[in-house]
C-alpha cells in the first residue's frame, strides 16, 4: 500500500498550454489519491450494480492516454502493454484484465504510461503547440483533432472517471473528499 500522493492545484493565471497540462496532472493525481492505500483485493472490488473497479480505472485511463496521444495524436502504436492486446477479442480488456494485476503493477503501469504520454505531449507542444493536429482523424469524418481538443478531452475523461473513483473509494473504506 502507498501513501496519498501530493496534488498541486492548477495555477490561477498561466498560458493555455500550462493550464491544460496542470488540470490534466491534477486529475491524474486525484486518481492516484483515490487508489492509494488500498489492497489488491480492494482495487478489484466493484460497487454493484457496476463491474467497475478502482484497479480497472487505473488501467483504463492509462489505455485512454495511450490511445489519444500515442495512437491518435502521434499516429503510432499503442504504448505497452496495450500494443499486444487483441482488442477485437475483448474490447474491454483494460477493465477485465486489471483483476489479474496487483496494485503495485497497476500503479507502475499507470505511472509508466503517464510518463511516456508526457514525453509525447512535450514533443507535440514544442512542434506546433496546441494547434498541432492529430495524425489520425475522427472516425466520424470530422478531420484531425487539435492537441488543444485532445487535452480538454483527457481532462473530461478524468473528471468523469474521478467521480466514479470517489464513489468506489467511499464504498470501500468510507474515505471521501477531493
Amino acid at each position: 500500500m502507498t501513501h496519498a500522493p501530493d496534488r498541486a492545484e492548477p495555477p490561477l493565471r498561466a498560458d493555455e498550454a500550462t493550464t491544460l497540462r496542470a488540470f490534466l496532472d491534477y486529475h491524474r493525481d486525484t486518481l492516484r489519491r483515490k487508489t492509494s492505500r488500498l489492497t489488491d483485493v480492494q482495487l478489484r472490488t466493484p460497487l454493484a450494480p457496476s463491474t467497475m473497479t478502482l484497479g480497472g480505472l487505473l488501467k483504463h485511463l492509462a489505455h485512454v492516454e495511450s490511445v489519444w496521444v500515442a495512437v491518435r495524436l502521434r499516429g503510432g502504436d499503442h504504448l505497452p502493454p496495450f500494443d499486444t492486446v487483441d482488442w477485437s477479442d475483448d474490447p474491454d480488456w483494460d477493465w477485465h484484465s486489471a483483476a489479474d494485476d496487483t496494485g503495485d503493477a497497476l500503479r507502475a503501469l499507470y505511472d509508466r504510461t503517464v510518463a511516456a504520454v508526457d514525453g509525447l505531449l512535450d514533443a507535440a507542444l514544442a512542434t506546433d503547440g496546441l494547434e498541432q493536429l492529430s495524425v489520425r482523424e475522427d472516425r466520424h469524418g470530422g478531420g484531425s483533432f487539435s492537441l488543444r481538443w485532445i487535452l480538454v478531452h483527457l481532462v473530461e475523461e478524468y473528471a468523469g472517471h474521478n467521480g466514479h473513483a470517489d464513489l468506489l473509494r467511499e464504498a470501500l473504506d468510507g474515505q471521501t473528499g477531493e
